[in-house]
């Protein structure tokens, strides 16, 4: 270790903090908390003098280590947090499922209050129900509320426009407030029963309505009597899950299954004693266990989510009591992490380590279909190596309106949306598939000849057959790049044959120089990843083309005199945006049907934004943080 390392982390001081681990080029490699600074970076620095498993990319990659001291442990874990988030960290994990658990919000200040489906829980005067484990649970809850009490459930742009009942209101769901069918105090007491019911308060409510539902039956009155008895069954049903939110029997279990490097967990989530949830993920570290399972366990309870009382561990992290503190502020109470030894608590454990191990099987089978994969397509295509880079590219054509393109890009088989990009077609070749075809290959190859961050692929996947192909083919010669790239075209599966001898021709690659496209195997390796490197490139084409619609069709919208017809038909009759921002005056004059102020308009309000759009032909790079998601 660096004796400068040495020296500074002699002089850090002995209470709680955040330590950053940085490389020479200031690049974060690693933020930790401690209760105590120096002991833990100490610890760091030993070379395998206390046995424990040693961090290898320290003594390789560390330049230089900074703390910032705290006054608790708790906060020195809220800051760490902070710092991941803002730094990202090489060596941190990253787990991308951060989503929260669904809330029910309402706010009783609203004119007609309504139930809304929340991810955060705010301090803003409004009642919250909850959490769910997920959204088919809430929707189930908020289906048999409604029938037992009807409120409405409709935004505020539908229920601002009603003019007369919905059909919720002639099936008895919903009192019609959107036209005063109801007044505003029977509203409310609609609204208290249902807030009764969502607390689990139901044992008035159920003897009223078996009451009713006896007398029903006495009457002779059937049919009355079945409803009634649904409504207490629904009722049962929608109170059942509120047992949960009280957090009674609710508890997370975490599973950790580990060889070497090569990592993979599972949290599973109790709720009122049921596995309601599981969550796996797997990835690659050399942190040792301790530190770990401190990592993981910081990853995911950040932000909003659901703290139960009680996280089952195979272990016990570092710093126990501190992560147990910083738990039970989140959730309010004291939160237990336990180590168990018997009982249900440790088949739960059980559960979680064996889904971890099954996640760690399926994360192996994946990457040995994509291995396999690319040594197939290499065989299929006569490759002279295995292909680890491919692009693929994709231009995107809807209605007309634009002509965008994208880049994607696999690494070993899966996405490196760093290297994401797209396109704005140049005029000159909207509406002419090859030609932006051609043009697409050829910007995004001088990106990669250009910068030092970005490599040329070991295939060029074109999406498309012959003709698009051949436009790649023009773009490389373009380059100088025809005798060192390859390339392929991936043409969709096709019907051929008449009548019942139809049939599907599956997926094809065409090859420069070939006439006849050699056929994928259906749901073999080589397919299944050649079709989702084309599915990703054809999805980060449409996003883009939606998004460059989307702004078109706000500009000319406020335009006096312009709605959706008439801006469809601008848009047809100039054959892109591209060529509608770039027309004269004189050419939207000459448009038939479109009157001569509203054209001066129009031009006049294109024209003003054409600084802010970004004209056609110009990069529109996706960078990492935009592409990430």
């Amino acid at each position: 270790m660096d004796p400068h390392i040495v020296d500074k982390v002699a002089r850090f001081p002995t209470g709680p903090g955040v330590y950053v681990f940085t490389a020479q080029d200031g690049a974060t490699l690693y933020v930790g908390k401690a209760a105590d600074l120096r002991a833990r970076v100490r610890s760091y620095l030993k070379p395998g003098g206390d046995g424990r498993y040693q961090l290898r990319w320290l003594e390789q990659e560390a330049f230089d280590v900074e703390f910032v001291a705290t006054a608790t442990e708790q906060e020195a874990l809220l800051l760490e947090n902070t710092v991941i988030k803002k730094k990202q960290p090489r060596y941190n994990l990253k787990l991308k499922d951060d989503k929260a658990f669904l809330l029910l919000r309402l706010d009783r200040r609203e004119p007609w209050p309504w139930y809304r489906l929340v991810r955060r829980r705010q301090d803003d005067g409004a009642t919250y129900f909850g959490p769910f484990a997920s959204a088919k649970a809430v929707r189930r809850t908020l289906r048999l509320l409604h029938k037992i009490v009807p409120l409405r459930d409709c935004r505020d742009s539908v229920f601002a426009n009603r003019t007369r009942p919905c059909l919720k209101h002639q099936i008895g769901r919903c009192p019609a407030p959107c036209v005063d069918l109801v007044t505003r105090a029977d509203y409310d007491r609609l609204l208290d029963q249902s807030v009764r019911i969502l607390r689990g308060d139901v044992g008035g409510l159920l003897g009223e309505l078996r009451a009713r539902m006896q007398q029903a039956a006495a009457d002779l009155e059937f049919e009355r009597a079945q409803a009634l008895k649904d409504q207490m069954q629904a009722l049962q049903l929608v109170a059942e899950p509120q047992a949960v939110v009280a957090g009674v029997g609710d508890e997370d279990a975490l599973g950790v299954h580990r060889v070497g490097d090569d990592v993979a967990v599972a949290f599973l989530s109790f709720r009122g004693g049921a596995l309601e949830n599981c969550r796996r993920f797997a990835f690659r570290t050399t942190l040792p266990d301790d530190l770990l399972l401190g990592e993981l366990l910081g990853r995911f309870y950040e932000g909003d989510r659901y703290v139960p009382p009680t996280v089952v561990l195979p272990w016990l992290p570092a710093e126990p009591a501190m992560i147990g503190a910083w738990l039970g502020g989140k959730r309010g109470t004291k939160v237990e992490l336990h180590v168990p030894q018997r009982g249900d608590k440790r088949r739960h454990l059980e559960l979680a380590q064996e889904n971890a191990r099954l996640a760690d099987a399926m994360a192996a089978d994946a990457e040995a279909r994509r291995r396999a994969g690319a040594e197939r397509l290499a065989r299929l295509l006569d490759l002279p190596d295995v292909p680890q880079r491919l692009h693929c590219l994709d231009v995107s054509t809807i209605q007309g309106t634009s002509t965008v393109a994208s880049r994607v890009c696999f690494v070993d088989g899966e996405p490196d949306k760093s290297q994401y990009r797209r396109f704005k077609i140049s005029a000159e070749h909207a509406g002419d598939d090859f030609g932006a075809m051609q043009e697409a290959v050829r910007r995004s190859l001088q990106l990669c000849l250009e910068r030092d961050d970005e490599d040329l692929p070991d295939l060029l996947v074109i999406d498309g057959g012959k003709g698009q192909l051949a436009a790649a083919e023009r773009a490389l010669g373009e380059l100088g790049l025809g005798e060192e790239l390859w390339v392929c075209g991936l043409a969709k599966s096709r019907l051929k044959g008449l009548g019942d001898a139809r049939a599907e021709s599956g997926e094809r690659i065409f090859l420069p120089g070939q006439d006849t496209p050699r056929p994928l195997p259906l749901q073999a390796p080589e397919t299944l990843l050649v079709a989702a490197l084309r599915d990703e490139a054809h999805r980060f084409a449409i996003t883009y083309h939606r998004q460059t619609r989307g702004r078109i069709a706000s500009e000319l919208d406020e335009v006096p005199g312009v709605g959706p017809t008439r801006r469809k038909a601008m848009l047809r009759h100039f054959g892109s945006l591209s060529a509608l921002r770039a027309a004269s005056r004189e050419q939207l004059r000459a448009m038939p049907g479109l009157p001569q102020a509203v054209a001066d308009a129009v031009f006049e309000r294109l024209q003003g934004s054409a600084g802010s759009g970004g004209g056609g032909g110009e990069d529109d790079e996706a960078s990492p943080s935009a592409s990430r998601g």
